[in-house]
């Protein structure tokens, strides 16, 4: 049996992130970002029954700007990931990061109760979750 302390997701995911309409134009998405460290913005739904998306910096990079397109005429919908892989906050973080690899993720919204409550990463894993319970 282990003495290991389990580290769950909402241990170290960050609260802080940035939610935008599927209809903004990645131009003003990007105007409103005011946490850049997350790299990310979760698009909300649109009705109860649809799902959450989610649009890397890198997916603006690789569908926006490597491809010479006007940010202020492409929709984040056009570019942004939908349906997402979720996380609960309640998991271990070991599972996560199984998760993450199985599915080739870098990160997700983690969601309680239907509501995106946090964002996790392969880096709050391990900077704020290994390294926080190895001391």
């Amino acid at each position: 049996m282990s003495d290991r302390t389990i580290v769950r997701v909402r241990d170290v995911m960050k609260t802080q992130f940035d939610m935008v309409d599927g209809m903004t134009t990645v131009a003003d998405a990007l105007k409103t970002m005011r946490h850049v460290e997350t790299k990310t913005l979760i698009i909300n739904k649109r009705h109860e029954d649809d799902e959450y998306g989610m649009l890397l910096i890198s997916d603006i990079a690789r569908n926006v700007l490597a491809k010479d397109r006007a940010p202020e005429r492409i929709n984040v919908y056009e570019v942004m990931a939908k349906p997402v892989i979720t996380v609960d906050p309640d998991m271990d973080i070991r599972y996560c990061a199984r998760l993450f690899d199985r599915f080739g993720l870098s990160r997700c919204p983690v969601v309680n109760g239907g509501e995106v409550i946090g964002i996790i990463s392969f880096t709050d894993m391990v900077l704020r979750g290994l390294v926080n319970g190895l001391k």
